[in-house]
């Protein structure tokens, strides 16, 4: 079964907040199959699959994760394709079974069926979105309309729904095991969802509606891929570059040499609106020029230009909610959310924009004031903006990045920092296993070993930057967790921290450690996975849950007894000075004006796009965007939102649409969490036996308000949050 909670994806912000993406592109549509109305369902015209097919047969490695070494891109087409035939076939079977519904027949068979489908799934979705080429995009591009298909298959199937649905109505009185009953009403809500209960008439469009929007979601993805390649800033002369490191500048040239581009500098694009250059680099044309070239990557016209994709990407999703019976996607979209209703969103964004704002006014007055000082004829704009913020920084913290650098090594950081905090926590012990084969020369694996010396799974890390990985950082599963398949996780992460050139140590910025923190946040929440079920598992929960123990992992990296673990000089291995260290945990909350109100101009623009009725067509993508952020008070000239609709990938080509609001909602719960973990003795292996009790091994087997109340006693609170951040509420 789909974990539609594994595929996190995550661009990095600084500080605090770690806007994740769920990185599914066409997967929100595609949970499992079935054969439609009971009848017999179309197969996929596939060509017949070779015997030797790498994935016909489970893995012989261990933990049964994929064999690299043994995998070609034109492996997964007919292996996705044979997949779901054989899913399509086993759910025939459930469907038209002659017995009478129950839960062994029914809905534990679901969960058992389709294991080759997820076989696949788990390598494929990995490699398409961090080691990409060009059959796996248009594998991935013919792939998305028919799991789409095979998501209505299942949940569109009234025979099947009629099985489930007598299942749900006796469940209290089955005697079923919590996890069970869960799971019961699990499905029964997703067939709801789905739209089992419309007219035939309304299912077909409803069919139609989801294939294209599969499509187009896909499509969407290439086009940005491709675009923000494209958008590279190339420059002739590295005086252009004033500013910064030696190292980043031979990394540009590195870069521009790759691309068959010699005695140039080439800078990939960050995908978010802001890139991490501009704090350093002095030339202000070339940091305009960096600026803009973000800021247009996806609006050049031309086929990688994605601005009419969108819209009819929000005309679908608009169309969709009509169809089934909610005046808008987002009020749909919600349903299964803590969250439960746009308005509950409105009523949490509304809370927080006035201070954001009021705080982002007073950080750009005081940016001004350098300018000022300077002498400088110019008034503040956005590609200016980290570039004073960290003059600033440096005049009130005496804080330069380049001073912290030397103490953060990549490796150091991974294996003293976040392995060491899991071990304190939670007894974890790490072993690297370089026997295990690799789909890139950069990625590392380990085996992870529980308190008590029993292995519970695998890790692989891939952290540094391609042109055909997708931005951002993200993690999920080559193989999920299930007691009832008897598999362990086999779990990644992802990031897109720059490279160094050959030779050289790879020195962390501070955002980069507390990504690395944050993205193993989520693999604890993968690896203490304790279900029976596949569809219950890990990670398996709502958006607005999701980012709660990766947003909580992130306070380790600042905590006393970790930080003097891992920061130390790469070449000296002297600890970093009392005084540095204090300076940075001072500067924590600096600039969080900015970075709160960017954030919540992208959570804006999401849930205005997703308010749409059904009637109406944009026909300026720009002016839309404009009036939307005037409309909630985010449009500030100088604090342009994280993500402009034209690349915002979360919303488009993965499953944060109407949940973009999740990092921030999941924010409130992490530092309300925080809070209670301060005030009963802070980093204890008894409070991280708790919270891996009541929280990281529970999945999605219990009503997540509930399970959060239990943990920390009360509803979520959003001041500790604020107060996190600096910012008066």
């Amino acid at each position: 079964m789909i974990d539609l909670g594994t595929l996190i994806n995550l661009k990095v912000n600084q500080n605090n907040m770690r806007p994740l993406t769920i990185f599914l592109s066409f997967l929100l549509l595609v949970f499992t199959s079935a054969c439609s109305d009971g009848g017999q369902q179309k197969r996929t015209e596939s060509p017949e699959i070779s015997e030797d097919n790498p994935f016909l047969q489970p893995s012989r490695l261990d933990f049964q994760t994929a064999d690299f070494s043994n995998i070609e891109a034109s492996d997964f087409k007919p292996a996705l394709l044979e997949g779901i035939d054989r899913k399509l076939d086993s759910i025939q079977n459930i469907a038209n079974n002659p017995d009478p519904a129950t839960f062994e027949n029914t809905l534990v068979a679901l969960e058992k069926s389709g294991q080759l489908l997820e076989r696949v799934k788990g390598p494929f979705f990995l490699l398409t979105s961090a080691n990409t080429n060009d059959t796996l995009k248009q594998t991935q591009e013919a792939i998305a309309p028919k799991l789409a298909s095979l998501h209505d298959a299942l949940f569109l199937n009234d025979k099947l729904f009629q099985r489930v649905k007598s299942i749900y109505d006796k469940r209290d009185q089955l005697e079923l095991d919590p996890e069970s009953k869960r799971l019961t009403e699990y499905y029964y809500n997703q067939f709801l969802r789905a739209g089992a209960k419309l007219s035939d008439a309304s299912k077909e469009k409803l069919k139609k509606l989801n294939e294209e929007e599969a499509s187009l979601s896909t499509q969407f993805t290439s086009k940005l891929m491709d675009a923000a390649t494209n958008a590279a800033l190339v420059v002739d002369d590295p005086e252009e570059l004033e500013g910064l490191s030696e190292s980043a500048i031979e990394s540009a040239k590195q870069n521009a040499k790759s691309h068959d581009m010699e005695s140039k500098y080439r800078i990939s694009l960050d995908n978010t609106t802001q890139q991490s250059y501009l704090q350093d680099l002095s030339n202000r044309s070339i940091r305009k020029k960096l600026f803009n070239h973000s800021w247009s990557r996806a609006e050049q016209g031309g086929e990688n230009d994605t601005r009419k994709t969108i819209t009819r990407l929000a005309e679908i999703r608009a169309q969709k909610a009509q169809l089934l019976g909610f005046d808008t996607y987002a009020e749909w979209k919600l349903q299964n959310q803590m969250a439960n209703k746009p308005e509950t969103v409105k009523d949490f964004l509304d809370k927080l924009v006035p201070p954001a704002t009021d705080q982002a006014h007073k950080e750009a007055d005081e940016l001004q004031q350098i300018i000022n000082e300077e002498g400088k004829d110019i008034e503040l704009e956005p590609w200016d903006w980290n570039y004073y913020a960290e003059k600033l920084r440096k005049a009130k913290y005496e804080l330069d990045e380049d001073n912290i650098k030397p103490y953060f090594e990549l490796d150091n950081v991974l294996e003293n920092g976040v392995f060491y905090a899991a071990n304190q926590l939670y007894g974890l012990t790490f072993k690297e296993r370089e026997d295990l084969p690799v789909y890139h020369k950069d990625v590392r694996v380990f085996e992870v070993y529980d308190k008590n010396g029993e292995n519970i799974g695998l890790f692989y890390c891939d952290y540094f930057k391609r042109d055909n990985k997708n931005g951002g950082a993200w993690m999920s599963n080559i193989v999920g967790q299930s007691k009832l398949l008897n598999t362990k996780p086999v779990i990644y992460n992802v990031a897109n921290f720059n490279k160094p050139s050959s030779g050289q140590p790879a020195l962390l910025t501070w955002d980069n450690v507390t990504t690395m923190f944050h993205e193993f946040g989520h693999a604890l929440h993968g690896f203490f996975a304790n279900q029976k079920y596949p569809s219950l598992s890990g990670t398996s929960v709502a958006r607005d849950f999701v980012e709660f123990p990766s947003q909580f992992n992130e306070h380790w990296a600042l905590n006393s007894t970790v930080f003097e673990h891992y920061a130390v000089h790469y070449k000296t291995g002297e600890p970093m000075p009392q005084e540095l260290a204090k300076k940075i945990k001072k500067s924590s909350d600096f600039n969080q004006g900015y970075m709160l109100t960017e954030l919540l101009a992208a959570a804006a623009l999401d849930m205005q796009w997703h308010t749409l009725g059904a009637d109406t067509t944009i026909d300026d993508v720009d002016q839309f965007e404009k009036e939307a952020l005037k409309q909630t008070s985010l449009y500030l000239e100088n604090v342009p939102p994280r993500y402009r609709s034209s690349y915002f990938q979360h919303i488009w080509g993965n499953a944060y649409s109407a949940g973009y609001y999740a990092y921030l909602w999941t924010e409130m719960l992490s530092e309300d969490a925080f809070r209670w973990f301060q005030k009963h003795g802070g980093m204890t292996r008894e409070n991280g036996k708790r919270f891996r009790k009541m929280i990281l091994s529970k999945g999605n087997t219990e009503d997540l308000a509930k399970m959060y109340r239990n943990f920390v006693g009360h509803k979520p609170n959003i001041e500790p949050m604020l107060e996190a951040r600096g910012i008066d509420g």
